[in-house]
């Protein structure tokens, strides 16, 4: 697949500390340190990009109701996003006290999930859409350690449409002076959240107050069916 369209240059941010990289190659760039294991590469140009957002506007149908809302210290909350669930038949997903039956899988996102697979060699059944409407929407901080995921399997996170910041922070970061690592999420771009980073550091999305345009995320996971 090309990647003449992507930009030159882009930037990983690690505390104080910015790493600068040119545009992605064929192989995974990595951060491997402190219990994040995290790869991360652009694996669709902005061209295509563009196409699979479009077909993913048409096809995906966003929860609504008590399933758009999320329980937190025993309040709940409107979800700040939009959010849906596809996935194999009869898989669910719970979390926060609540419990999402997959709806069958789209043309667009089967082949995306496909895509991921031969990208990664890992294989999917379940994956969460969040679609950001600007910057004003967004992730608090959280673990996606739930016990229903495969430990073996890393979480795919496929990014399509504006830019976000993406940031982690240890959960003991103060008392191993741990910086929060910052990774900018750009159109195209699949990040693979590997054991053990779940465990230990929370990830987020803030908020983007100059960002004016939507974002679509595709989380990718394989959720352990109970017998």
């Amino acid at each position: 697949m090309s990647h003449e369209d992507e930009p030159l240059s882009k930037k990983i941010k690690t505390g104080v500390q910015e790493i600068s990289r040119e545009k992605f190659e064929e192989s995974w760039e990595n951060i491997e340190r402190d219990q994040l294991n995290i790869s991360f590469k652009t694996i669709i140009p902005p061209s295509s990009a563009r196409g699979y957002f479009g077909k993913l506007e048409a096809e995906v149908e966003y929860l609504s109701g008590d399933l758009a809302k999320v329980k937190v210290f025993g309040k709940v909350y409107n979800i700040p996003r939009k959010q849906a669930a596809y996935g194999d038949d009869g898989v669910n997903y719970r979390y926060s006290g609540t419990t999402i039956t997959a709806k069958p899988w789209t043309h667009t996102l089967a082949k995306l999930r496909d895509l991921v697979a031969e990208e990664t060699g890992y294989i999917y059944n379940f994956a969460l859409v969040n679609r950001y409407k600007d910057g004003d929407d967004k992730m608090g901080f959280h673990k996606d350690d739930e016990r229903e995921l495969c430990r073996s399997t890393p979480i795919a996170s496929l990014t399509l449409g504006a830019e976000r910041d993406f940031i982690f922070k240890h959960q003991d970061k103060k008392k191993l002076g741990l910086s929060d690592v910052k990774l900018p999420l750009t159109d195209g771009l699949l990040l693979l959240m590997k054991e053990p980073t779940n465990q230990f550091w929370y990830h987020t999305i803030p908020t983007r107050r100059l960002c004016k345009l939507p974002r679509i995320n595709i989380t990718f996971r394989k959720i352990v069916q109970n017998e």
